[in-house]
């Protein structure tokens, strides 16, 4: 028997994916996801939110788990995503296997990669993009609690200079010197 691996079913894109340093927001056993090492990605078209362009149901995106972390405070909310992860990828792969989510109730379950007929040596592997490693590393950073003052992550202090200087998050460069 193959190992276990997380199957998730997301309307988020590759870019998204990538930008946010893993697939996230789930419900799940952090534990249990911590032991396997892959997680693939299933397209939820029906999402009105969502980014993704892969046919419904299909497998698009295999991940090598880094590490399965809770979800960062957002935004739109300052607290933590009570008992939400974010899975981190270390590198991924691109997928079409059609009808790979049978449409389970959970978008969250545990198979096999015989279950999906994935050969991890036969595909083609890449590096998670250096802004979904600057995700990752801020989550796993020691932050220094002081009174009044919160930590950030990197995408909300450009969100905040921005709103400040009246200029696009994108123009906001930062540099940290240690």
């Amino acid at each position: 028997m193959s190992q276990e691996i997380v199957v998730v079913f997301t309307a988020k894109s590759i870019e998204r994916i990538g930008l946010e340093g893993g697939s996230k927001a789930w419900r799940l056993d952090r534990n249990h996801a911590r032991r396997c090492e892959y997680v693939v990605c299933t397209r939820n078209r029906h999402a009105v939110w969502g980014d993704g362009t892969e046919d419904h149901q299909s497998a698009f995106l295999i991940g090598k788990i880094r590490n399965v972390v809770p979800c960062p405070p957002t935004p739109e909310n300052n607290e933590h995503e009570k008992n939400r992860f974010l899975i981190q990828f270390s590198e991924y792969a691109r997928l079409n296997i059609p009808n790979a989510w049978k449409g389970d109730r959970n978008p969250v379950k545990y198979m096999t990669l015989d279950d999906l007929g994935i050969d991890p040596a036969k595909l083609t592997w890449e590096t998670m993009p250096e802004v979904g490693r600057e995700a990752q590393d801020e989550e796993l950073a020691p932050s220094v609690a002081k009174p009044g003052i919160k930590a950030l992550t990197m995408a909300e202090a450009k969100k905040g200079l921005a709103l400040t200087f009246n200029v696009s998050p994108e123009a906001i460069e930062i540099t940290i010197r240690g």
